[in-house]
């Protein structure tokens, strides 16, 4: 496909037929996909930010690329000034009929506007819009005011064969022949997004922990830039740590060997501790780092107090541990008064067993510098001390203690962890080799490693009520764990 092939639609005021022709189906199949944020709260309308053809809507199969935005009813953290709905990123293939292949990508008939009596459905199921994505990449393509850019340093083939990974995710990928794996923000906002500003940093830091990026897309609107994706080198064969580790969880359920668990996965643990320190003082290199002051240090308090009071507010199962929660808190603003400082820098902003490939050579990789989508993206890209990151990774250690698939004790059964000591190994080795490579053990300054777990261990109590009701017994168990500890 050459860029002359693509094709860009006039402006959105031009096309207000074309939104209102698709409303009613985006009513309908936009709050049942898992990246969409805005769920138990209705739809109300839509307002459409960009359209572009990136195949003609008028040919056999056409592609539509679409930023829509869901109005919603706010809600009260949102506040007044809040943005009237989430800007989302739509591929939307238009074809007469679906194929039988394509039936549960379908979005529904159109009855009315410039495409009545066509099909909509998600592209992203479909090869051919997929190459479209890839070329425009691969040729640097401009439509409309999408930009599709390449870093040309790195070989971009044309021909790999797509497919969609249909795992659950917050945005969706498409891999291209075991070569690239392109990952499409759904959610977008303006402004520079971590998912490719901190990879490019760390490429050009020569930091082989993270794939360099090779590609990436982005829309230029009022003098604002908004990231919609990023290329990068598929490393095949890999595993992502969840996995791994659910795995040697698994084995570990077997007869012990020599009286000893846990030890298949230490190993693994303490390799990713060096990995993620690689990554953490390449982070340091590259971006500037700064000494946490008294104003900051009252807001880390404070904001931990503050979400530990609306939690407690909105899980009952978690008032009675909440005063023994806040002395992880307490203890920290005594420290902060007393004097004592923390260097604060840019970080993976969400690290877990599942932001975490290793390669079959053993090599580890860190992946999604995204942070948390549900923040705003200016507190994303601030500079916080790397203990955030080591706190939520040994917060997944223990859930991978919790659920292993079908072992008595697994997290559905609410019970304790099926491997008692397990997550104990792992934490430590991941400590004992994020030292090896810093210089300096993450347990050497506990109050703000338990300050930082108790608040990572309070967000997924909330998140586990209001989403996951049967894994609520893993973070109470750490719950209880944090609040008893002195």
């Amino acid at each position: 496909m050459s860029e002359a092939a693509i094709h860009s639609v006039t402006a959105p005021v031009a096309r207000p037929e074309l939104l209102a022709s698709l409303d009613p189906l985006l009513r309908e199949w936009l709050p049942r996909q898992r990246w969409f944020a805005g769920k138990g709260r209705p739809v109300t309308g839509f307002s459409l930010v960009t359209a572009n053809e990136l195949l003609p809507s008028t040919a056999q199969l056409g592609l539509l690329h679409l930023l829509v935005r869901a109005h919603q009813p706010l809600t009260p953290a949102q506040g007044a000034g809040a943005q009237p709905g989430d800007c989302y990123q739509l591929l939307i293939g238009v074809r007469e009929a679906l194929p039988p292949h394509l039936a549960p990508a379908l979005i529904g008939h159109v009855e009315e506007g410039p495409l009545a009596g066509r099909t909509v459905y998600e592209a992203l199921h479909d090869p051919r819009p997929a190459d479209v994505l890839l070329e425009a990449l691969r040729t640097q393509a401009r439509v409309g005011e999408l930009r599709f850019e390449r870093d040309r340093r790195q070989e971009m083939r044309g021909d790999l064969v797509p497919r969609l990974i249909t795992a659950e995710q917050s945005n969706s990928s498409l891999v291209f022949g075991d070569t690239f794996i392109l990952k499409l923000l759904r959610r977008v906002v303006p402004g520079v997004n971590p998912d490719l500003e901190l990879p490019l940093m760390l490429s050009r830091e020569g930091c082989p922990r993270v794939p360099a990026p090779t590609a990436w897309m982005a829309a230029d609107l009022d003098e604002e830039t908004y990231v919609l994706g990023v290329l990068q080198p598929y490393v095949q064969g890999a595993v992502d740590g969840w996995e791994l580790a659910l795995s040697e969880l698994a084995k570990e359920n077997e007869p012990a060997r020599d009286g000893v668990r846990g030890e298949g996965f230490a190993e693994e643990a303490r390799a990713l501790g060096r990995a993620t320190a690689e990554v953490h003082t390449a982070l340091a290199r590259a971006l500037p780092t700064v000494t946490l002051g008294h104003v900051q240090r009252e807001l880390l308090v404070g904001g931990m107090t503050e979400r530990l009071a609306a939690a407690a507010q909105a899980v009952p199962a978690l008032r009675p541990y909440a005063a023994g929660l806040r002395t992880a808190f307490e203890a920290l603003a005594d420290l902060a008064t007393e004097g004592q400082t923390w260097t604060a820098q840019r970080i993976h902003g969400d690290l877990h067993l599942g932001q975490c490939l290793r390669a079959p050579s053993g090599e580890w990789s860190l992946i999604d510098f995204e942070g948390e989508p549900s923040k705003p993206l200016a507190e994303r890209r601030m500079p916080q001390p790397p203990l955030r990151d080591i706190a939520g990774m040994l917060r997944s250690f223990d859930y991978a203690a919790h659920s292993v698939p079908g072992a008595p004790g697994s997290a559905r059964a609410g019970a304790l962890p099926a491997v008692p000591h397990w997550a104990d190994l792992c934490r430590a080795a991941y400590c004992a080799g994020y030292a090896e490579v810093a210089g300096r053990d993450p347990r050497a300054d506990p109050v703000l490693l338990r300050a930082y777990e108790t608040d990572k261990a309070i967000y997924e109590v909330l998140y586990e009520a209001r989403h996951r009701p049967d894994w609520l017994p893993v973070p109470m168990a750490a719950i209880r764990r944090l609040a008893a500890s002195p």
